[in-house]
């Protein structure tokens, strides 16, 4: 399992003034990744206090009874298929945090799951944004959705939050600066994988796809996988599958045809804990299958090849 997502660099070595190398001196220039992540946490904070707030307004009591069963009239639409979801609270505070940063780094790209985007050129930096990951949590009212906020360049993550809307936990991380976690009381928790080295004894989280070919497909998969582990969990937020690696709550996270707004932040959350990380290019998306793996760097080896041997590895496209 690579630690970075692949990106062409090579030319930082020979070139010490190329773009290339400029851009790998911001990455890990210590005052730019603290502003970088500082961004990031206000504007994930901000939207999760909208998005807390709007759930009682859109999907309360009074909504329901007004709306039905899905809550106020027109307030979920679907997407690339009939159970995959979106609220009006996911277009809004995706809007609300491009509007915070239009104020904050002007200038500066966007790439959101709702309003879409792209990842630039390799020395700009862009917001990649996952409004409600764990939409169908929100709407059911299941407590495990979150924001995600990363900045990349270069299709690495440089800086990013993700906070658990309903815990009011957030999760940070810069690139060579760790992770934590922070309850917005004391001091922040230094976050780091659990010391593991057998794979029959650890805890996965993994997440299904929308489509019934590659459901079909991913749960063939979990069949064989669940005799070789302690157990699975699937929680519904990617996100904050990978903040449950870097926090100890599971040993590894896995899971096919994640975009890159799934993954921006929480990987760099996991990777700066310590978590050994397969991912693919930022500009791939979740319609090539591709697998995501975040694992405890004792466990990261035995998995990989658990994998193989199971074909998980391989890539579940979406038709």
């Amino acid at each position: 399992m690579r630690a970075d997502p692949p990106c062409d660099r090579m030319e930082s070595v020979t070139e010490p003034n190329s773009s290339a190398a400029r851009a790998e001196r911001a990455d890990t220039d210590p005052a730019t990744v603290a502003e970088l992540r500082r961004v990031a946490v206000h504007l994930a904070e901000t939207a999760a206090a909208h998005v807390r707030a709007r759930r009682p307004e859109v999907f309360g009591p009074a909504r329901r009874a007004a709306g039905g069963e899905g809550g106020a009239p027109d307030a979920v639409r679907t997407k690339s298929t009939p159970t995959d979801p979106v609220t009006v609270v996911d277009t809004e505070t995706e809007e609300l945090i491009r509007t915070r940063l239009r104020d904050l780094r002007p200038g500066e790209r966007v790439l959101g799951e709702e309003g879409g985007g792209d990842l630039g050129t390799g020395e700009e930096i862009v917001w990649v944004v996952d409004p409600i990951d764990g939409t169908v949590n929100f709407v059911y009212g299941i407590p495990a959705y979150s924001v995600s906020v990363a900045a990349m360049r270069g299709g690495r993550s440089v800086a990013g939050a993700v906070v658990d809307v309903a815990a009011g936990a957030t999760y940070s991380a810069g690139l060579g600066a760790g992770a934590t976690r922070t309850d917005g009381v004391g001091d922040p928790i230094a976050l780091r994988c659990n010391d593991i080295d057998d794979v029959r004894l650890a805890l996965l989280a993994t997440g299904f796809g929308y489509g019934a070919v590659r459901r079909e497909r991913q749960g063939r998969l979990v069949a064989g996988l669940l005799p070789r582990v302690r157990d699975i969990r699937r929680i519904g937020s990617a996100a904050l599958d990978l903040c449950m690696v870097a926090s100890g709550r599971a040993d590894a996270h896995y899971e096919h045809g994640l975009n890159p707004w799934d993954w921006a932040a929480g990987a760099l959350v996991a990777a700066e804990a310590g978590a050994r990380l397969r991912l693919p290019a930022a500009d791939v998306t979740g319609a090539a299958g591709e697998l995501v793996v975040a694992a405890a760097p004792g466990i990261a080896d035995d998995l990989a090849e658990l994998f193989d041997q199971l074909g998980i590895s391989a890539a579940i496209p979406e038709n």
